[in-house]
C-alpha cells in the first residue's frame, strides 16, 4: 500500500467515526457522502498500484488516470455547487483564506478556479502582457535589476589604474495585496437546476469580471507614468517613439496596445505603392503586427468598452515592453458567499426570491519603470 492509500484510508477511518458520533440524519449523511468520495478515490488509486505493479500497457494507466482526473472535476463540480446551494457558508478544509470569517466563506475548488482562469485568458487579457508575479502575502517588497546603458570598460596603460565601470541599477517595489469584488444576483429557479449549470454560471460571470478588473488596473497603473503623452498623427511619429523615446533598451521587445478606435486607423495605413502596413503572422487573425521600417511590431487590440478614446485628446495608443514596465501581484485567492435575504441597492434577495452572489479576488498593480513604455494619443489634429 502506498503513502497516497494510507492517506485515504487514515481519512476514510474519520470519515466513519464522526459519522458514528454524528447527530442528526443529515449530519450523518454528509459524513458517509465524504467517506463514499474518499473511498471511490482509495479504490481508483489501488487500481493504479496494482496496474503499476503487473506492468500492464501504458494505455491503461493512461485510462486509469484520466478516469481519476474526470472524478475529481465531477466532485470539484458537484462539491461547488452543494456549497453554493447552502449559501457558500462550507468552510474548505484548510483552505480558508485570512480575510474570511472564521464562520462563513467558501475557497474555490482549485478544477473551477483553472477553469475560470481559463476562461478569463481565453480573451484578451492585459494580464499577459505584464511581468505577473504570484504571491502569498498580503504585502511585501521586490527588488529588480532595471535595464540599463553600458558604457564598457575603460582603457588601462601599463601600471596604471582600473577605472570603475558602471553600476548596475536596482529597485525595489512594494506591493500591497487590494480586495476587488462585486455581486450578482440570479434567480432561485437557478438552485433547482444540475450542479453543471450552476457552476457555469458562476464561472463565466466571475471569469468576465476578472478579466476586466485585470485590464482596468493595468490601465490605471499605465497611467501613473509621469512622462508627458505623445501626439501621433503618422506613422513616422511611432517610429520615432520607438526608435527613439524607448530606443534600442525596449523597441525589440515593444508592441503597441489601442482599441478599436485605433484598429481602424492602423488598418487604413497603407505605404506608398497603396498596401497596407497591417499584416497577419501566418495569416492569423489573432497575431497582427504592424510594419514599421525594419521593424515588426505586435498588436493587441482592446474594446472601446474597456480603453475609451478620449474626446479632446484623440485615441489612445500605448508603446512599449509592459513586461518591464508593470508588476502585476497575483495572489490568486478566491472567495464567494452568498445570500437570499441580502438588499444591495434596488436588489432585495427576499423581496424578489433571488439569491445574490459575491465574488472577491485579490491582487495589485505596480508600475516600476517609466522608461519602458509611452503613453500616445492619435488625432487628426496631429497629422501633418
Amino acid at each position: 500500500m502506498d503513502d497516497k492509500m494510507i492517506e485515504l484510508q487514515e481519512k476514510m477511518e474519520q470519515k466513519l467515526d464522526a459519522a458514528k458520533a454524528a447527530e442528526g440524519v443529515e449530519a450523518k449523511e454528509s459524513l458517509l457522502d465524504e467517506y463514499d468520495a474518499l473511498k471511490k478515490e482509495f479504490d481508483a488509486e489501488k487500481r493504479l498500484v496494482d496496474a503499476e505493479k503487473d506492468h500492464i500497457s501504458e494505455s491503461v494507466l493512461e485510462e486509469i488516470e484520466h478516469e481519476k482526473a474526470e472524478k475529481r472535476e465531477k466532485d470539484a463540480v458537484a462539491a461547488f455547487a452543494k456549497a453554493a446551494r447552502q449559501g457558500f457558508r462550507v468552510k474548505a478544509e484548510g483552505n480558508l483564506n485570512e480575510t474570511t470569517p472564521a464562520d462563513g466563506g467558501y475557497t474555490v475548488p482549485e478544477d473551477i478556479v483553472t477553469r475560470i482562469y481559463h476562461l478569463r485568458d481565453a480573451e484578451f487579457n492585459l494580464r499577459q502582457l505584464v511581468d505577473v508575479r504570484k504571491v502569498r502575502t498580503l504585502s511585501g517588497e521586490r527588488t529588480y535589476r532595471k535595464r540599463a546603458q553600458h558604457t564598457g570598460f575603460g582603457a588601462v596603460s601599463e601600471g596604471g589604474k582600473i577605472p570603475a565601470t558602471g553600476k548596475p541599477q536596482f529597485d525595489r517595489i512594494r506591493y500591497m495585496i487590494e480586495k476587488y469584488g462585486g455581486f450578482m444576483p440570479v434567480t432561485n429557479e437557478l438552485f433547482a437546476d444540475t450542479d453543471a449549470n450552476i457552476v457555469a454560471e458562476v464561472v463565466d460571470w466571475f471569469s468576465q469580471e476578472s478579466r476586466v478588473t485585470g485590464n482596468k488596473l493595468v490601465l490605471t497603473t499605465a497611467d501613473e507614468n509621469t512622462n508627458a503623452p505623445v501626439a501621433l498623427g503618422s506613422l513616422d511619429d511611432i517610429k520615432k517613439v520607438v526608435n527613439v523615446i524607448l530606443g534600442q533598451a525596449f523597441a525589440p521587445t515593444s508592441k503597441i496596445i489601442t482599441n478599436d478606435d485605433g484598429s481602424q486607423i492602423l488598418e487604413t495605413l497603407k505605404d506608398k505603392n497603396g498596401n497596407y502596413l497591417l499584416k497577419r503572422e501566418n495569416n492569423d487573425t489573432a497575431d497582427p503586427y504592424l510594419s514599421v521600417g525594419f521593424r515588426k511590431i505586435p498588436l493587441r487590440f482592446i474594446p472601446n468598452s474597456d480603453l475609451a478614446s478620449d474626446a479632446t485628446n484623440g485615441v489612445p495608443f500605448y508603446i512599449g515592453d509592459l513586461k518591464e514596465g508593470i508588476k502585476f501581484f497575483d495572489r490568486k485567492l478566491l472567495s464567494l458567499e452568498s445570500s437570499r435575504v441580502a438588499a444591495i441597492g434596488e436588489v432585495n434577495a427576499w423581496e424578489q426570491d433571488l439569491t445574490i452572489w459575491r465574488g472577491i479576488e485579490r491582487e495589485d498593480c505596480v508600475l516600476f519603470d517609466e522608461a519602458a513604455f509611452r503613453k500616445c494619443y492619435w488625432s487628426n489634429n496631429n497629422a501633418g
